[in-house]
């Protein structure tokens, strides 16, 4: 299924042309386009909401009849147990994290560990935990980690542009994980020189004007046929003022989803 993400709201969320987009608004944005699916990913409200606000967003979530996806950073136990009651309150079948949170970087043995002590409780309530591909760990060995468990509810959340800040190639990363993936978050990426040629920005891109080949993904992972989720986020630069960088924003949404509804 297709979906949208808190990231392609990104500045919409952050409100610098006045109020800021509020999760109940991203919903119903999100239902005006036909779209069925969004994922609440990394989105610092959410930690701040009392239960009775948590059960009035997911109601307003089952109104506009969206499937609810949640989004963390960090696996220690007690975030992931933490998201395991909040994906209880939203419905929600997946939650998606990674390795690093704000406070905690653990070993690759500690992230086992970790894992190992939660991953029992995901499984009984069968949600899926999809760990990101990012910079922080080689994807060989965030596979490796993930495949150790044999567990299906443990999987990777796709997503090869954030690799390549570790000098990986980004067709390599969906190769590496294709076995194993749960979740893809979906956006186009380039480079643009700097000004005097003084190196490179690489940043987001409007999806199909970029570097990334996503019809090797789609051959690669075969995300339809097997049921996997494409979230649409972006990585879209301040556009220099609220109202031309609110726009763009929308319309990459919008050339993201087409693009999406007409490859297969």
């Amino acid at each position: 299924m297709i979906g949208l993400g808190t990231y392609a709201f990104f500045w919409q969320h952050e409100g610098r042309d006045g109020e800021p987009l509020s999760l109940r608004g991203a919903f119903e944005a999100t239902s005006e386009l036909g779209v069925d699916l969004f994922q609440i990913c990394d989105y610092a409200p959410l930690d701040a909401m009392t239960d009775a606000e948590v059960e009035g967003a997911a109601a307003a979530a089952r109104e506009l009849g969206l499937t609810i996806q949640l989004g963390t950073k960090g696996i220690e136990p007690e975030r992931l147990a933490r998201y395991l009651r909040l994906a209880e309150a939203f419905d929600a079948r997946l939650v998606r994290s990674m390795l690093y949170g704000p406070d905690s970087r653990p070993t690759l043995a500690e992230a086992s560990v970790f894992l190992r002590e939660v991953l029992p409780a995901y499984e009984a309530a069968g949600v899926t935990l999809a760990l990101e591909t990012y910079e922080q760990v080689a994807t060989a060995d965030l596979v490796a980690l993930v495949a150790s468990f044999g567990s299906p509810q443990l999987g990777i959340c796709l997503d090869p542009a954030n690799v390549v800040a570790r000098l990986e190639l980004p067709r390599d990363c969906v190769e590496l994980t294709a076995d194993v993936v749960a979740n893809i978050h979906v956006k186009d990426f380039a480079f643009a020189r700097q000004p005097g040629w003084v190196g490179f920005t690489y940043s987001g891109a409007r999806m199909g004007d970029g570097l990334h080949d996503y019809a090797h993904l789609l051959e690669t992972v075969r995300p339809r046929e097997r049921g996997i989720d494409e979230i649409v986020e972006h990585w879209l630069p301040w556009q220099g003022d609220p109202e031309t960088t609110i726009r763009t924003e929308r319309e990459w949404t919008r050339a993201t989803l087409e693009h999406l509804r007409s490859t297969s």
